[in-house]
């Protein structure tokens, strides 16, 4: 019955951290970055590549075989270019959503407002310090 127990406090303490607001928030930035994954790969390979090709023979793979040939082995530019492209769009997306989420906390802050330090005197109505008990423009006992 013990067992029972501690198994039934080991999931409530997992459902827990599960749920809470880091965990969920880290699931739903994978599931979309899979997605952006998905959606740059695909940009790449219909649209990138088919510019690339444009300059060199394409192979079976619909990529272009740009490069040399040394000593019978071939060094093939053309999937190079292809990934590294696809890499740069997806770094720029990674920092566009840094940027924005940045954006938003800060707009959810609480701007502190800073406590003033000076006051108004009240017979000669000049600015004087906070902390000043005479003022020292009429002189007068504050």
């Amino acid at each position: 019955m013990s067992k029972v127990k501690k198994a039934g406090g080991f999931f409530n303490e997992f459902k827990e951290f599960a749920l809470k607001g880091n965990v969920m928030s880290m699931a739903i930035g994978v599931l979309i970055g899979g997605a952006f994954s998905g959606l740059v790969s695909s940009f790449t390979n219909n649209i990138i590549t088919p510019i690339i090709n444009c300059f060199g023979k394409a192979d079976s793979l619909g990529v272009a075989r740009l490069g040399i040939t040394i000593r019978g082995q071939r060094l093939q530019f053309g999937y190079f270019f292809a990934d590294v492209i696809n890499f740069v769009i997806m770094a720029f997306i990674v920092f566009l959503m840094v940027k924005g989420m940045t954006m938003l906390a800060k707009i959810g802050e609480k701007k502190e407002e800073a406590a003033p330090t000076t006051k108004e005197c009240p017979f000669c109505k000049s600015q004087i310090n906070k902390d000043a008990t005479k003022c020292p423009h009429c002189t007068s006992e504050v």
